[in-house]
């Protein structure tokens, strides 16, 4: 025995034209039917949260699947799977399509190479697969809009879902985030983490679709836009605290990828306040109250 529940959809060009979109959504568990073997035109993502079963490439090699699990179905790409019979096995699964998806496959999102994906948590994937669900109402007029921005909402979860760990237990970007200012080379970071250059490099690729070194510009250049948008140090001292004792050097390099040079960064974005910004992230749900002075209560 087993239970379906499924909605599909067809978005119009300017649905198409965001980017990505939702054809379709699913929920089913129990001893399921066998799929395939099929080629689909699209995408479809697979997120099997419990129960077992397997996945047949092309070639009719199986690969056992064991919760929790992805499935990454792709264009032009034959599959064929099935829960065991005996346990059948709980999946939710998601239909997309659109110009996107080259870029979210680009960066490491979608792994056509990698049909079977191992997950360390299926909630975070299945909770957005349940907002779908519950968007794909007949009578809702966001519906193309809302289930195509969590499309791109459910890659995320599958990436975090899905994130690379170093030997030593701690998260790879985690890691790379903290000491990214710090003075040290791709070699040095790698070497801090007890992995070679060449590792490193293989888990950042599949954990940030980027290589260590863009890994680390990028989170140095945004803490550069900050101290440049929130003080008035000198452009010499804003490089020296994200890494850079060659402050021309960094000039040229935050001119290039930023498009306009630090001082002009500034002169656009300079919000300098006594005391800088706050480090704590303001929680949307109690605002502070405009013209609160220290010690003073709410009415």
């Amino acid at each position: 025995m087993y239970h379906t529940w499924m909605r599909f959809f067809t978005p119009g060009p300017a649905h198409h034209r965001l980017g990505l979109a939702c054809l379709g959504v699913g929920l089913q568990y129990g001893a399921l039917p066998t799929v395939g073997p099929r080629v689909l035109d699209h995408h479809v993502a697979v997120v099997i949260s419990t129960g077992a079963g397997w996945y047949a490439d092309p070639d009719g090699r199986r690969t056992p699947v064991t919760a929790p699990a992805l499935l990454w179905l792709t264009p032009g790409v034959p599959h064929h799977y099935a829960p065991d019979p005996g346990t059948g096995w709980d999946e939710g699964f998601v239909d997309f399509t659109g110009p996107a998806a080259a870029s979210y496959t680009e960066l490491g999102y979608i792994e056509p190479d990698r049909p079977v994906v191992a997950l360390s948590d299926a909630a975070g994937p299945r909770a957005v697969i349940g907002r779908m669900a519950r968007a794909a109402r007949r009578d809702n007029p966001l519906l193309e809009v809302e289930t195509g921005a969590a499309v791109h909402e459910l890659l995320v979860a599958l990436r975090r879902a899905r994130a690379d760990l170093a030997p030593d237990g701690e998260a790879v970007l985690k890691a790379l985030a903290r000491d990214a200012c710090l003075p040290l080379t791709v070699a040095d970071h790698a070497a801090r983490h007890g992995m070679t250059p060449a590792e490193l490099r293989t888990a950042v690729r599949r954990g940030a679709g980027c290589s260590p070194k863009d890994y680390l510009l990028g989170i140095r250049l945004g803490r550069a836009k900050e101290l440049l948008a929130a003080t008035d140090l000198p452009v010499a001292a804003v490089a020296r605290r994200v890494g850079y004792d060659d402050p021309a050097y960094f000039s040229r390099l935050f001119t290039r990828r930023v498009g306009m040079a630090p001082v002009r960064f500034r002169a656009q974005q300079g919000r300098a306040v006594p005391g800088g910004w706050s480090n704590q992230v303001p929680d949307p749900a109690d605002p502070p109250v405009i013209g609160r002075t220290t010690g003073e209560t709410a009415p």
